[in-house]
């Protein structure tokens, strides 16, 4: 029997954005298992095809249409997805479906649905990501929206894959009074080196167009966001003596947040702080990771980074911000450091004199974390028997 499993949440494959659409892209284009076919979501105005549903790694994709009705946007996809997931289902009477929501955007709709999804023996699986109700770009109101729409959407989900173990106590011990049925499957990740060489092309150009040399910077990869502590890395890499560039790649606008951020480190005045804006060749970015001389991380609201274990099977030294989430991850692989003042400069300063053993004892042991925890086998394997099965595969 064929086990069709919806997937609602992702802008869509293939894969131009975060860490939701490359998580879909590799579940799909990884899948091993006969006994499973994808449907997912894209967004039509994000879509490079426009088609009503399309083909792609072996996925029915159904592009769906959402009016920009500003922050509202997000939700509305989400609920317009699952209004045509659940007509499919009806129109072909589909038993025993799995539709599978990443992220908790939906939850004063989510029952209403459940409901539908019932009729016809469906199961509701839910990813609910990190602490969205936390993160400093929302005003309060559409924080307390988020922390509702959590709840609602934990209490109806049939069970919550949470890719990060922090995630998962937090469901447990917030939501204890629904007695809420989770299982932890990371994210995935590879220590496959970059497919590039030095005299590619496209790798004289870029490092070329930001004067970066190789094993000459250190590097930041994440949303342009405060809780990713972009402040405190550019002040405390300022005060430090390293002659080397700090590579940020980020969407960069600049915006009010850009100019707070001048404003109160006057980062544009040093030389070696080098916004470099994004870079979506995925073999450029691995390239870039693994000529790094360190990789600066410092995500504090979230579940399992993507790009946090990307850096860990590409970049040779990882400096992470010390929060759970980070800790979990890197375990002995990584270093870490805290907002305290001088605390990462300090950091900075011994790194430029780490010996030859220690440097390569930290590659070894990042790489190791990737392949024993969150190699992209095991996580697809996760997924595919819990999706079989439709209940939760515990490690």
């Amino acid at each position: 029997m064929t086990r069709n499993v919806f997937i609602i949440g992702a802008k869509g494959i293939p894969a131009n954005y975060g860490g939701f659409e490359s998580f879909v892209e590799q579940l799909t284009a990884r899948k091993e298992s006969d006994n499973i076919h994808y449907y997912v979501a894209c967004r039509r105005d994000l879509s490079e095809n426009k088609a009503d549903t399309f083909e792609y790694n072996d996925a029915t994709c159904f592009n769906i249409d959402v009016p920009d009705v500003g922050p509202a946007k997000a939700i509305l996809y989400d609920v317009n997805a699952f209004k045509w997931t659940m007509n499919y289902i009806k129109k072909n009477n589909i038993q025993n479906a799995i539709v599978y929501v990443l992220a908790c955007r939906m939850g004063p709709f989510i029952k209403h649905f459940k409901k539908q999804l019932q009729q016809y023996n469906g199961t509701l699986f839910v990813n609910p990501d990190g602490h969205e109700w936390l993160r400093a770009k929302w005003s309060m109101p559409v924080r307390k929206y988020w922390k509702y729409s959590e709840r609602l959407m934990v209490k109806h989900a049939d069970l919550l894959i949470c890719d990060s173990q922090n995630i998962e106590k937090y469901i447990q011990n917030d939501y204890k009074q629904y007695s809420p049925k989770t299982t932890y499957i990371a994210y995935g990740s590879d220590i496959i080196k970059s497919s590039l060489t030095d005299t590619d092309q496209v790798v004289t150009d870029w490092y070329t167009k930001h004067a970066v040399k190789l094993n000459n910077y250190y590097l930041i990869v994440g949303r342009f966001v405060p809780e990713n502590n972009y402040e405190t890395m550019i002040r405390e890499f300022m005060n430090s003596a390293t002659d080397k560039d700090l590579v940020i790649i980020s969407n960069v606008e600049k915006n009010k947040f850009y100019a707070d951020l001048q404003n109160k480190t006057n980062f544009e005045s040093d030389p070696r702080i080098k916004f470099v804006g994004t870079v979506y060749d995925a073999e450029l970015l691995k390239y870039i990771r693994e000529n790094a001389f360190a990789y600066l991380h410092g995500h504090e609201v979230g579940g399992t980074n993507p790009s946090l274990l990307e850096a860990l099977g590409s970049t040779k030294i990882n400096l992470l911000l010390n929060v759970g989430f980070n800790e979990e991850v890197g375990k002995d692989g990584a270093l870490y450091w805290s907002k305290e003042v001088g605390n990462l400069k300090e950091m900075i300063n011994n790194n430029e004199s780490l010996t030859i053993d220690k440097f390569s004892k930290l590659d070894e042991l990042s790489n190791k974390r990737i392949q024993e925890q969150f190699d992209w086998k095991l996580i697809i394997d996760r997924y595919e028997s819990s999706f079989i099965n439709g209940v939760a595969i515990n490690e």
